[in-house]
């Protein structure tokens, strides 16, 4: 099922969405503790899913609410944000001199003070940054703890899955100098405010059996920039969980990012080692974002994540 934040008289509750319709789970069960915030729901595990479907059936008209009427706001508010990149073949073909050893994945953390949820706006600072690129991921929300996780269980961690915006300041992240070397400096361009859109739901890992399996899809002002499948990770979902374990104690609630396909802005900029054509139906992109572009982050078994970019002191929602 697909479950969410909204917000009502300003403070966030657990929905679940479907049929175009939003079923406030607190009211519809009588404010069980289960359903208090997204964390409660997370910890209490599987016996919570099934109660909110058979909430979401028996739920009264009062806990009903029309979708198109709902603001969604951040499905959750992550402790930790796990990050693996360059994980995807296309995505590493789209640029030269990626400094990989290909023995393991690479990895950064973003932290909250990154997350921004739906309708939010991406801040591009140009004191920060002049090339401001996004990256449409597959997020994976952990469900319980665990610490050197073997890949063959690896997904019984998963609580379940959600669209998430890589948000990058190229020009932070990529350096090179005047011989030609290239080092990355991941979190000087990975790690800022608003640097982490995600949402608008989670979908519980019960409904995506195998999440090499998905579409990701990004849209800039309505143009197909990016659309490849999840089929594409060099390293999968279950491995990427394995890896993160090894080194940190999986927590409820803890998020993983598993990388971006072909289609960044970043492809165009020899200046940064672009080296790609678009494949057949994308639109290359002729420069970086700028305030006032939306970005559409899309996985089709999910949803569609939108986000406007904002000048800073902008108003920062749609």
């Amino acid at each position: 099922m697909k479950i969410c934040n909204f917000l009502k008289d300003g403070a966030p509750r657990l929905g679940a969405v479907g049929d175009g319709v939003v079923t406030d789970l607190a009211m519809a069960s009588g404010n069980a503790p289960e359903f208090a915030d997204i964390a409660a729901f997370i910890e209490a595990g599987r016996g919570a899913i099934d109660h909110a479907r058979r909430l979401v059936v028996d739920a009264p008209a009062a806990a009903r609410l029309d979708m198109s009427t709902v603001r969604f706001s951040v499905p959750l508010m992550p402790s930790t944000v796990l990050c693996a990149g360059s994980n995807y073949h296309a995505h590493n073909a789209e640029k030269l001199n990626t400094p990989l050893s290909g023995q393991e994945p690479e990895f950064f953390l973003k932290t909250s003070d990154c997350v921004i949820g739906p309708d939010e706006g991406i801040i591009c600072d140009p004191a920060l940054t002049q090339k401001l690129d996004a990256e449409t991921e597959l997020a994976i929300v952990i469900g319980k703890p665990g610490r050197h996780i073997p890949v063959s269980q690896a997904l019984d961690y998963v609580f379940g899955y959600t669209v998430s915006n890589d948000v990058t300041a190229r020009d932070k992240q990529v350096r090179r100098t005047p011989e030609g070397f290239t080092w990355y400096e991941l979190g000087r361009g990975k790690a800022f405010d608003s640097s982490l859109p995600l949402g608008p739901v989670i979908m519980t890992a019960d409904e995506i059996p195998d999440p090499q399996a998905l579409t990701l899809r990004t849209r800039i002002n309505g143009e197909l920039r990016q659309n490849a499948s999840t089929a594409d990770m060099i390293w999968t979902c279950a491995e990427l969980i394995h890896f993160f374990s090894i080194s940190f104690t999986l927590k409820p609630g803890m998020v993983i990012l598993t990388g971006t396909p072909a289609g960044t802005a970043w492809s165009m900029d020899k200046e940064l080692g672009g080296n790609w054509s678009p494949a057949e139906g994308l639109i290359a992109a002729t420069r970086y974002c700028l305030p006032g572009d939306v970005i559409e982050s899309e996985i089709v078994e999910i949803g569609i994540l939108r986000n406007p970019i904002v000048a800073p002191g902008q108003a920062a929602t749609m």
